[in-house]
């Protein structure tokens, strides 16, 4: 049996995750890793001191360095590994599932990066693995999901894929090797928060790597510990993220298209904070 704890470092951000945090280290180590960085993007002193008690780095930058910002600084500080085990603090990870992640990853050397099935608490599956968004079909899902959760277009665009190679995954939980990971320089840290998974999958595929999901590993995420905080903060990062990306990314004439897309996400993002209360 291959010895995970030799060739794979895991980076963990946290803000504000507390017990849940513990948990998910636990976890970690439960899949017999040694090396486990925790980013500390909250107040300083608010990582649990029972983490350090038990061998875990933590990396207190002084500022909250957003979600990629903070994997890279608790690369930069990792321990040489081969490979690196990318986690939000709301991660449970399943027995075996590192030991699965990197099966894969030597089993198709052209993957670079790849994601485990994540689920929710209650057992059902979540759309972790995801085609990059299209003018019209994330169109529609922006503007109908604030107001139809089930419309059609956001049913299709969240739609479970396959194992094997996809345009992207989710990035609270994945496993990267890591001289690819640094050929593309890390995580953009334009992106405080979401949307940086999409643009960094999207930089490995313009170097010539794959990304990929599989079902062989399986984690739990608790989804939105850290993000109850600041809901409002929050949903303007994602749409601020969103048409980052598509500014980014847009070729030929979707770059035509840019002030529609913009509109479409301003649109949506007046939608959802009307809906959500102040607090």
């Amino acid at each position: 049996m291959r010895d995970v704890g030799a060739s794979v470092v895991a980076v963990v951000v946290d803000y504000h995750a507390d017990l849940v945090l513990v948990a998910c280290v636990d976890s970690l180590f439960s899949n017999d890793l040694r090396h486990v960085v925790v980013v500390e993007n909250g107040d300083a002193g608010s990582v649990p001191a029972t983490l350090l008690d038990r061998g875990v780095v933590v990396v207190s930058p002084g500022v909250n360095l957003g979600y990629g910002g903070g994997v890279n600084r608790g690369v930069a500080v990792a321990p040489p590994s081969e490979f690196i085990l990318v986690s939000n603090p709301d991660i449970i990870v399943h027995d075996h599932a590192v030991d699965a992640l990197v099966a894969y990853l030597e089993e198709h050397s052209d993957v670079a990066l790849v994601g485990p099935e994540v689920r929710r608490p209650d057992g059902t599956v979540y759309p972790s693995r995801r085609d990059f968004p299209n003018v019209w079909l994330a169109g529609l899902h922006a503007v109908l999901e604030p107001l139809w959760a089930k419309n059609p277009a956001t049913a299709r665009y969240r739609s479970t894929k396959a194992d094997g190679v996809v345009d992207w995954v989710s990035g609270a939980c994945f496993l990267v090797r890591r001289d690819a990971f640094e050929a593309v320089g890390g995580f953009d840290e334009r992106y405080f928060m979401f949307a940086e998974e999409m643009a960094l999958c999207w930089a490995m595929r313009e170097r010539g790597f794959l990304v990929a999901g599989t079902s062989t590993a399986v984690v739990t995420h608790l989804e939105g510990v850290s993000r109850a905080r600041a809901p409002r903060a929050m949903l303007i990062a994602h749409h601020r993220s969103a048409l980052r990306f598509e500014v980014q990314t847009a070729r030929g004439w979707r770059r035509a298209m840019l002030p529609l897309a913009t509109m479409v996400l301003s649109v949506r993002l007046v939608l959802e904070l009307l809906a959500r209360p102040r607090r």
